[in-house]
């Protein structure tokens, strides 16, 4: 016998219901509601996030922070900025952090050698550029100019990214250059510009934009200058994986990454 007009109508609505429900379940989302995962919510994320980074992400990681914190308010993001090998050598030692932001493939390849980071991501890059006082009384307008014995250079050190790429692009142009200064960042070097204590230094192009007016930047044409990459991975050791996991999302999200794009930094 055939069921009736009114039994195949009521199996058909039980059948659709319970496609509905299942559509439902797969997507995460109650049926005719909104998402309410963590993700898209900003709730079921707590605790505290230390980030350690490299001082030139200072500006604009400091301005994401404070927009993550914003979407996340159970979650206080603290961050330790300094030159990317100390931070390396920090995290291996031991030192607490959740993410580990570096300026340079090397440093970042530290840590994840000594199990403390994998499957790192490159979100930005950076090249350099030569930040003097804005009076600029050394009359520096070229990268060859550093070479004169008569003008004052303040570089990074050789084991910060910031020194080991301002050796780079000396060698490649065949510049014999006698820094009278090496400091342990690239802000470092940007204080001693700012404070007119050296006639110019070399930095990257994120720090003369964030200085504003307070340097005259000599820009390095693209055929003599060179490049570094930036690396964002969460420390193995975080005892707040999920925050550390967001946050790193955050930087590779569109919104990190037009605010990176918005303080100078290029596309990797």
């Amino acid at each position: 016998m055939s069921p009736s007009p009114r039994s195949s109508r009521r199996l058909a609505m039980v059948v659709l219901a319970g496609f509905v429900a299942l559509v439902a379940a797969a997507s995460g989302s109650p049926s005719g509601g909104t998402d309410t995962s963590p993700s898209a919510s900003g709730t079921g994320l707590s605790g505290d996030v230390t980030v350690s980074a490299a001082s030139s992400l200072t500006d604009v990681f400091t301005q994401l922070g404070d927009q993550f914190m914003s979407d996340h308010p159970g979650v206080k993001v603290t961050f330790n900025f300094a030159s990317s090998s100390d931070l390396a050598e920090q995290i291996v030692q031991g030192a607490p952090a959740d993410v580990f932001a570096s300026a340079s493939d090397s440093t970042m390849q530290t840590v994840v050698d000594a199990g403390d980071a994998s499957r790192p991501t490159t979100f930005a890059s950076n090249s350099l550029e030569i930040a003097t006082p804005p009076s600029n009384s050394a009359h520096v307008s070229s990268l060859s100019d550093l070479a004169s014995p008569d003008v004052s250079v303040a570089v990074c050190t050789p084991e910060a990214p910031c020194g080991a790429a301002t050796q780079a692009l000396f060698d490649e142009n065949r510049l014999d250059v006698t820094p009278v200064t090496q400091e342990p960042d690239v802000r470092s070097v940007l204080t001693k510009v700012t404070s007119d204590e050296v006639d110019a230094g070399v930095v990257y192009v994120t720090d003369v934009q964030a200085a504003g007016a307070d340097v005259h930047g000599v820009p390095i044409p693209a055929a003599k200058n060179v490049s570094t990459n930036y690396l964002i991975a969460p420390v193995s050791g975080s005892t707040n994986q999920a925050s550390a996991n967001a946050f790193v999302a955050f930087v590779l999200s569109p919104t990190g990454q037009h605010a990176l794009e918005q303080a100078g930094f290029a596309q990797p």
